[in-house]
């Protein structure tokens, strides 16, 4: 009888397994996209090719192929489940075509640039079109470099960190522990929610504003420019930045459970001590994450450096005077105006180099706040 029950007979007298009936071998899922791939080269060999909506035409014939196959064979539940998750992963695929694409195309140009001889020990001090048009022409190498464009990104943000950590963490900290959803709260809440969406030209002309106002009270009327410096571009990314670690912080802070501080209160531990030695510490992770996040959002803003920065050809060490330069506004000035209008092949060496460089710093940020996130993550019982 068992036999009978896994062996069933059917009309025609041949005899299934049952364990096995309803189902699709390994390969089918393979068979059912090289199909689909297939027929998608077929048509653009015939209408003419175009690697972007091969790739489209290909996944929507394999999306509904897959679905049919499946409702056909294991059923309409199997066929809707399988239309679904086949959609999500098409929909992941092609949300990493954008970031592939950027990281390929960045890499294969600005390779080239970094390893230029001198291309991070020198700035542009000196180079003329003369030296481009020699380089273009092969007489020499590429001159001139990026170090007073990555020294000033590197000071201009760091000076705009200490300045938006701070206010932006103190900020989050008396949102979710003392305001308890008050008036000034909730106006407080609305102006960030609105700061995070305000424009960098914005931001910009806020700072260079706000410092030529003071220069010109504190010159009695004349600024005579000196509002144009490395610190007031870090006040101008200072405004962008401080909406994101405010909401990323308020968020991380909220996830706390309330079990924790209640218990640090029971054992006589004031409400300072508890946020300093148990809230943060246990929201570190996130914390981290939101100012990695923030620094990202401004290391790559043109418009707030030029109205507040200007730009530069030499190296300057002081963000309290004089212009500087940045890795976004070189890249800028390097693919609008080339040293040499008649051979711009050197300056968009040097802009695909620079912007490899702001790639990579940006990926060691996104490192280093998961190291920070790690070693300073409360630890579990026997680890």
């Amino acid at each position: 009888m068992a036999n009978n029950t896994l062996t069933p007979t059917r009309a025609d007298g041949v005899r299934t397994n049952a364990l096995r009936s309803g189902t699709l071998p390994g390969y089918a899922k393979w068979a059912c996209l090289a199909g689909s791939l297939a027929a998608s080269a077929l048509v653009f060999a015939v209408a003419g090719w175009n690697w972007p909506l091969f790739g489209v035409l290909g996944a929507l014939l394999y999306l509904g192929s897959w679905t049919i196959v499946n409702a056909a064979v294991r059923g309409g539940r199997h066929g809707s489940n399988v239309f679904w998750a086949t959609l999500v992963w098409i929909a992941f695929f092609l949300a990493l075509v954008p970031l592939v694409s950027i990281i390929w195309t960045v890499l294969s140009n600005g390779t080239r640039g970094i390893l230029e001889f001198g291309f991070f020990g020198s700035d542009m001090a000196g180079v003329t079109g003369v030296q481009d048009q020699a380089a273009a022409a092969g007489e020499s190498g590429v001159l001139g470099g990026i170090k007073h464009a990555l020294i000033g990104s590197l000071l201009i943000t760091l000076v705009a960190t200490l300045i938006s950590v701070p206010i932006g963490l103190l900020t989050s900290i008396w949102l979710v522990e003392y305001a308890r959803g008050g008036l000034l709260a909730r106006v407080i809440t609305f102006l960030v929610d609105v700061m995070t969406g305000i424009p960098s030209i914005v931001a910009g002309l806020f700072a260079a504003g706000v410092l030529m106002a003071h220069f010109e009270f504190v010159g009695g009327g004349y600024s005579g420019g000196n509002q144009i410096m490395g610190f007031t571009a870090a006040v101008a990314l200072s405004v962008l930045m401080i909406p994101v670690v405010v909401r990323s912080t308020e968020e991380m802070l909220r996830v706390v459970p309330n079990e924790l501080r209640e218990a640090s209160y029971a054992l006589g531990v004031r409400k300072w001590r508890t946020i300093l030695r148990v809230v943060i510490p246990t929201a570190i992770s996130g914390i981290a994450s939101g100012v990695t996040l923030a620094i990202a959002r401004v290391a790559g803003e043109t418009a707030p450096i030029l109205l507040t920065a200007g730009m530069a050809v030499t190296t300057n060490w002081n963000v309290f005077k004089g212009w500087m330069m940045t890795l976004p506004v070189f890249i800028y000035q390097q693919l609008m105006r080339p040293t040499a209008p008649s051979a711009p092949d050197p300056s968009t060496q040097r802009a695909w180099g620079a912007a490899l460089v702001l790639i990579i710093i940006v990926m060691l940020l996104n490192l280093i706040a998961r190291f920070i996130a790690a070693a300073f993550a409360p630890k579990q019982p026997g680890r």
